[in-house]
Formats: C-alpha cells, structure tokens, sequence
C-alpha cells in the first residue's frame, strides 16, 4: 500500500539535500559566546512570560482539583523524561496526555499547562523534539497522525523496505553536508532517519531547526513550557569512549547550546552552532554558520549510543541486523569510518574561550579542543535530565520526574539513575536535590512502582515527584532496542502513559499531586495533604 510516508520518501532528494546541509553567511551584531553567570536574556524573558500564562492555569487546576488549595503564592514546575528509546518516549507521551487539558479528562488534566519547563533526552527527548517540532499538538494527534505509521514502519530498522528509499536521500545529505565543509558522522544519518518518525512535513522535516522553534505560534505566545534536551561530553582526546559519571551535561535549548558545568561554563547562541569561534569570537565575522542545529541531528545527538562501541569502529557494510553499520555504510560515502564516527560531533564554539565563570580543569580541558564529541545524555547513569533544574536561575521548585529507564534485566527503573544524579550534584556544586535513598530502599519500600515524593521534610529543596514507569494496563517494560511498534502497541503504551500520570486512576492522586506542588509556597492546603503526605512522602526507610 502506497502511504504518506512513502509518498514523502519519493520525494526530490535534492531539495532535502540543500535543506540539510548548514549555510555560512554574515555573523551578526553583538556576542555570540557569554559566561554562564545566569540565563540569557532571550530565556528569562521567556522564562517570565510563561510563568505568568502557567499561574493563571495552576490557579484554575488547583481550584478546579481541590477548593481548599490556596492560590496567593505559585511555584515554578518542570517536568523530566527520561532517555529510553520508544519505551520513554511513549510512556512519556502518556504522562503528558495525562497532564494535558487539551487531550484527556482526567484529575491530572490541565497540570501540563502549569508547567514552565519541560526537559527530554533520548527517547525522552525523541518525545520532546517531536512537540516542540510540530509546534505542540496534542499527543492525541501525534499519536493518529504521525507515530503510529512511523513507528509501525520504522526507518530505524535497517530490514525494512522502505528504508532503502530514504537511505538513498539521506545519503544526499550527508554528502551536501560534507561538501559544505562540515565533518559527519553515523550521527547525522541517524539524525534524519529519526526526522522521519518525529516531524510532518517533507523528506522527514529536513527543515526543522532547534533555533526555529523559537518562531513558533506556540512559542511566540508562551503558550508552552521552555523546552530542553540535554546530551553528555566524551573526553575522547583523553581516549574516554563514553562519559564517566561526572561528564559533561551540556543543554540544547532554542536559545543556547552549551554547560553550567564548572570546566566550562558558558553558551553560545543555538541559532550559530557550527561556527568556527575562537577565544569567543567567529574567526571570520563574514563567516557565521547558521542551519547546523537541524533537530532530528539534535534529537539524534541526545540519544546516541554508538559511542558504546568504542575501539570497534562500525563495518560500513548494508546489514539488515545492525543499524550502526548500515549508517556507517552511508557515511563511507563522504568518507573513510573510524571510531570518531560514533559521536555527535561540533565544532567547539569555546575553543579557546574562557568564561568569566568558568574552573579551569586540567582533566576535562574542553577549551583546548577544536571539536566536541556528544553522546546520549544517559550514557553516565544519570538518563533523567534532572540537572538543568537545579540551577539556581530557573527558580524552579517543582520538579515532575517520568522514569522510564530500564535499570533491571527485564527494562524497569529501579531508582539507579536519580540516585546517581543525587550523587553527582554535589560534584557540580548543585545544593537543591532532596535527598534520595539507595536502590535497596527504591526496592523494598516498592518506591519503584509508584509515586513518591522527595524533598517533603526539607524546605531548602526542589520537591521531587517521581512518576516511574510501572505496567497499569499494558507490559510498557519493552527494550530499549526495541525499533517497531505495531499501531495497537503504540496506542497501549501511550494509555499505559496515561496511567502513570494518573497513578493508575487513584482517586484521591489530584489532590495529592496538588499537595505535592504546593506544600512549600506557603499557601493554605486542604485537610486530605495530611493523608497525602503520609502516603507519597519519602521521611525515610520506616
């Protein structure tokens, strides 16, 4: 049968080409590369526009939940989804279907519209890029229009026959690229064959950028939560294949790109990733790069495990059984494979930059090197995007976290990932994360099967609401390699989404999410917190 995607695929491979490669033009006005010494100006004013639409919208959840809930003080919410392929990205389509007014009827609906930000990796921001980058439908809709087909028929399948059509013209970019003077790797395949189950539009939405969000309808009205992706760092100058624990997280926002980490510690502007920067400045201001933040390749970086085969380079052979190799074989095209080909790579817009704020640190001299190696953002144990929220600057003290990792044998979280995130916040000097128990503790107290949260007894952190995958209607425990959905598995994982952010339909869950995300604000809270509190709030191992 001759679908939408097929049509789409058919398409003139040319025009996805000139589309995909990054264009060089003339640098703008003003700096391109600051210090991390607070946000930008484009993100707080963004930051308090959006606060202000998502009061009136918490004010109306919580009266609407809860008549007792009192209003006069609001906190900043955010929400994590953690990395996990289509098993998080799914799942975490659900939780949002739950939380959103527009697509679901249930105690949650109407939170989503509460939020301020909202960060993804991997499969997590598969998820996110797929919002952002369709200009926020509802999941309702992604789900009939877009998801189901494309991920029944996954390109990532290197077996599946229509991927031979659109390897053809993803070939065609890779090369427009290279000839534009810019080195690719399995990265930038992967990156567009991941547009084609994300994004409408032709040749697999060749044309989105990061930046371009920024131009959105629902942008441009604050009507949504500032998006975030986030991705790691590998030192492979130091012959480190994949991140450490205490690797580099760097963000990828509409406006910025770059790290609040120490050794770092600076951003330069997303719209002009590619550009060739030194000490801060382009070496050419005729020469800026614009196009390079294309955001399948971004949504692509986020969620690249290939570093994982570190010293054994992909074979660039057509191999139905190996997506690595069979990107590989379309970038021997442009040129020879080498093991530089499993990162994400760009070029380094901090060489030789440094940052008012920033630590020098000899073990991780990131301004010394001409290219940066990304790599999945959950690749160091720390696979929910927690981090961009405990920074001081974002004022956020909510922080609605959807763990979809697959920590045990059979693909369910155990609490291995936040732990470590707790465990290394105080290697990057962040002081707001509650507390969070062992993975014993997770397991005996079953606080890997429901929602807990975190922070209750401690008026000094960000409260922590743990939503983690759990089987409510559906066995939502799938692979991470998994690559095709059939339409009615799509369909249950996302209802089994629904689930989780409903608490499996729990009556009395509204009132005590509510409870949740005000009990720090001040504000007068109904009698049913006190229950609440008792059932949801971690005190300790009693």
């Amino acid at each position: 049968m001759i679908t939408a995607l097929l049509v789409s695929l058919f398409a003139s491979t040319a025009v996805a080409a000139n589309a995909y490669a990054p264009v060089t033009g003339t640098c703008p006005s003003g700096s391109l590369v600051r210090a991390a010494s607070g946000l930008s100006d484009s993100e707080e004013t963004y930051r308090v526009a959006r606060k202000a639409v998502a009061d009136v919208a918490l004010k109306a959840w919580l009266k609407n939940t809860n008549s007792g809930f009192g209003t006069s003080n609001l906190p900043t919410i955010a929400l994590t989804t953690s990395g996990g392929g289509y098993r998080s990205m799914l799942s975490g389509a659900g939780v949002i279907q739950g939380l959103d007014g527009r697509d679901s009827s249930v105690s949650t609906s109407g939170l989503y519209q509460a939020l301020t930000y909202q960060a993804g990796l991997s499969g997590g921001g598969w998820m996110l890029s797929s919002l952002a980058g369709n200009n926020y439908p509802t999941i309702s809709y992604l789900r009939d229009e877009l998801w189901k087909e494309a991920i029944r028929d996954s390109l990532l399948d290197p077996s599946f026959l229509l991927a031979a059509v659109a390897y053809a013209g993803i070939t065609s970019d890779i090369l427009a690229k290279e000839a534009a003077g810019f080195d690719t790797t399995i990265v930038d395949p992967y990156g567009r064959l991941l547009g084609y189950q994300l994004f409408e539009g032709s040749w697999g939405g060749v044309t989105n950028t990061l930046s371009g969000v920024t131009a959105y309808s629902n942008f441009t009205s604050h009507a949504v939560p500032y998006p975030i992706l986030t991705a790691l760092g590998a030192k492979v100058w130091l012959g480190e294949c994949t991140p450490g624990p205490n690797g580099t997280t760097y963000e990828l926002t509409p406006y910025e790109f770059g790290s609040w980490d120490a050794d770092l510690s600076a951003f330069i502007q997303t719209k002009y990733l590619g550009t060739n920067m030194k000490s801060g400045v382009p070496v050419s201001s005729s020469k800026c790069v614009t196009n390079y933040d294309n955001l399948g390749f971004i949504a692509g970086t986020s969620s690249d495990v290939f570093s994982t085969l570190c010293v054994n380079a992909p074979d660039p052979v057509n191999d139905t059984n190996s997506l690595a190799d069979t990107l590989a074989a379309i970038v021997d095209n442009a040129h020879e494979i080498t093991t530089s080909d499993e990162y994400a790579l760009y070029p380094n817009p901090f060489y030789e930059y440094k940052s008012s704020t920033q630590v020098p640190n000899s073990a991780n001299n990131i301004t010394a090197q001409k290219t940066l190696s990304l790599v999945d953002g959950g690749q160091a144990l720390q696979n929910n995007p927690i981090f961009p929220f405990l920074q001081p600057a974002r004022n956020v003290s909510v922080i609605l976290v959807n763990d979809n990792s697959a920590d045990t044998s059979d693909n369910w979280p155990n609490g291995t990932e936040i732990l470590t995130t707790y465990v290394q916040s105080f290697n990057h000097g962040l002081s707001l994360m509650p507390f969070i128990p062992p993975v014993a503790t997770f397991l005996s107290l079953g606080l890997n099967k429901r929602a807990t949260f975190f922070g209750c007894d401690d008026s000094s952190k960000i409260t922590i609401v743990y939503l983690p995958n759990n089987n409510y209607t559906f066995a939502s425990d799938t692979a991470t390699a998994k690559l095709i959905y059939s339409e009615d598995d799509t369909e249950a994982m996302i209802a089994n989404g629904v689930e989780i952010a409903t608490q499996g339909g729990d009556s009395s869950w509204g009132t005590c999410l509510g409870c949740a995300v005000m009990m720090k604000t001040g504000s007068s809270l109904p009698a049913a917190c006190t229950a609440c509190f008792a059932k949801y709030c971690y005190y300790g191992d009693e």
